[in-house]
């Protein structure tokens, strides 16, 4: 009976740490979200319509 008792304990280790690990990685991905757009380093040029913008260099 011990045996069968290790193997439940070790499988509900298993299963808690991966329920822990996909909540880790839910939370990095909502914390990167959206983590497809790329960080705009420039500034574009002004259009027609931004002629009453003030734009620092």
């Amino acid at each position: 009976m011990t045996g069968s008792r290790t193997k439940v304990g070790e499988v509900a280790d298993k299963v808690a740490e991966k329920r822990q690990l996909d909540r880790a990685l839910e939370e990095g991905l909502e914390e990167t979200f959206p983590g497809s757009d790329p960080v705009n380093v420039t500034q574009p040029p002004p259009s027609k319509a931004d002629h009453h913008v003030k734009r620092r260099d």
